[in-house]
C-alpha cells in the first residue's frame, strides 16, 4: 500500500471516529502516526499538536501538519481530505435527522451516554500530549499550571501561549 493510500484509509477512518471534537482521536491518531508507521516519533507528533493549537483556525490543523511533515503538499492535501470530506459529508447527511428529534428521549440519552466517553478520550488525549515531556519537570508543572489557570479563571488561550512563550525565552523550560 503506498503512502497516500495509508493516508486516506487511516485519516478517513479517524474522521468518522471524532465523537465529541477533534482531540478525542488524538490518542489513535498517535498510535497510528507513531507507533504503527514510524512517521514520527511522539516528540514530533507534541511539537505538531502544539504548532496546530497556536495556530487560528480549526483544533484539528494537526492534520496537515503530519501530512506537510511526512509527505509534503502531496501529504498535507490527502490527509487533509480524508480526514475532514467524510466526517463533513456524515454531517450533513445526518444533520436534518438529528434535529428532527432534538427532544425525544433516546437522542438526550445516547449525548448523557457519550459525554464520559468524550471527557474519558480528551484526558486520554491530553495525557498522549503531555507524557514526552513527563522527564522535564518544568514543563510538566507549566502544564499543570496551565491547565488549572484555564479552567479556574477562564483566561484566553492566547495569554497562556505568551507566557509559555516568555517562560521559555528565560529558560523556564
Amino acid at each position: 500500500m503506498t503512502l497516500m493510500m495509508s493516508f486516506a484509509l487511516i485519516f478517513a477512518q479517524l474522521s468518522l471516529m471524532a465523537f465529541g471534537g477533534g482531540n478525542t482521536i488524538l490518542p489513535e491518531m498517535q498510535h497510528q502516526v507513531v507507533q504503527v508507521h514510524h512517521w514520527l516519533n511522539a516528540q514530533q507528533f507534541s511539537t505538531l499538536f502544539a504548532m496546530a493549537q497556536a495556530a487560528p483556525g480549526p483544533n484539528m490543523m494537526i492534520v496537515p501538519l503530519i501530512g506537510w511533515q511526512i509527505a509534503g503538499v502531496k501529504g498535507l492535501i490527502v490527509t487533509s481530505a480524508a480526514k475532514f470530506i467524510p466526517s463533513s459529508c456524515l454531517t450533513l447527511l445526518t444533520q436534518h435527522f438529528w434535529q428532527r428529534f432534538e427532544h425525544a428521549t433516546w437522542r438526550i440519552r445516547i449525548q448523557q451516554a457519550l459525554k464520559p466517553v468524550t471527557i474519558g478520550l480528551v484526558f486520554a488525549s491530553a495525557f498522549l500530549i503531555a507524557k514526552p515531556n513527563a522527564g522535564h519537570w518544568q514543563l510538566m508543572m507549566i502544564m499543570m499550571l496551565v491547565t488549572a489557570l484555564s479552567y479556574r479563571y477562564k483566561i484566553h488561550p492566547l495569554w497562556l501561549l505568551a507566557s509559555g512563550a516568555i517562560a521559555g525565552i528565560w529558560g523556564l523550560s
